[in-house]
């Protein structure tokens, strides 16, 4: 069963795994403290402009990608607005109580939200789990026993999925009823189970085989450095940050610009 998706490598792909994960979850923590919905929401336009033009990936194909966080979006900031605390009413019907400070608020959390979910959208669509953990053992001295685990692990859910799939074919074709709760989750969930352990005991014989054990210089078949394309990452997301703060700060559009 093939799970991949066609796309174009970007210079984003070509971008060094270990370098972007530390700038992102700094800028993930960044947006944690952000507290001006002006600098935020230039900040999560930005992202959204890289996301559908430097990821490579078909339209149709990031629309889908995209649905869930919007979602996420619009329901955080619903749920805020509606039932946030405030003092200035706008709205009141039962229980829903639209205020002037719980709006704004909403606003705020719908885009810290979606700012997050498209700075992940972005790493996780442009860096390969292979070349991350290979650059993780390069760059950042990761333990080879924790990266190869690590990447046994992520190899085990396609599989998983295709055995899903053939214990599925095979109940189907012995005219098994696919109905029933608990019954149901047993008929998968116990072979599902039992060849996952017989595979996690092979890969761990196996590594152990290949003495995986983390003591000793070892050799990589993947060579990860740095590029321009780093310099160009690093520069790219110092600018789109200075200039969404400095747009946000001197050129709002918005009249408030601190939510605490």
């Amino acid at each position: 069963m093939t799970w991949e998706i066609h796309h174009r490598e970007t210079w984003l792909h070509e971008t060094n795994p270990s370098l972007k994960l530390i700038v992102l979850v700094v800028l993930f923590f960044a947006v944690l403290f952000m507290h001006n919905p002006n600098v935020l929401i230039n900040f999560s336009l930005a992202l959204f402009v890289l996301f559908c033009f430097a990821t490579g990936y078909p339209a149709k194909v990031l629309a889908w990608l995209f649905l869930p966080f919007f979602l996420i979006f619009v329901s955080t900031a619903s749920s805020m607005m509606m039932f946030g605390e405030g003092t200035t009413t706008w709205f009141r019907w039962g229980l829903i109580h639209v205020t002037e400070e719980s709006f704004w608020r909403g606003v705020h959390l719908g885009f810290r939200a979606l700012a997050l979910g498209l700075l992940g959208l972005i790493f996780s669509l442009t860096t390969r789990p292979v070349h991350l953990f290979y650059s993780l053992m390069q760059q950042l001295k990761l333990k080879p026993k924790y990266a190869y685990s690590f990447l046994a692990a992520v190899r085990l859910l396609p599989m998983m999925m295709e055995e899903f799939q053939t214990v599925h074919y095979a109940l189907k074709v012995r005219g098994v009823p696919n109905r029933g709760g608990l019954s149901k989750v047993k008929r998968y969930a116990i072979p599902l189970l039992s060849q996952s352990i017989r595979r996690a005991q092979r890969i761990a014989v196996a590594m152990e085989a290949k003495q995986f054990s983390g003591s000793g210089p070892r050799t990589f078949y993947y060579e990860i450095g740095f590029s321009k394309y780093d310099v160009l990452f690093v520069v790219l997301f110092a600018m789109l940050s200075f200039v969404s703060y400095y747009v946000g700060i001197h050129y709002p559009y918005l009249l408030i610009n601190d939510v605490r």
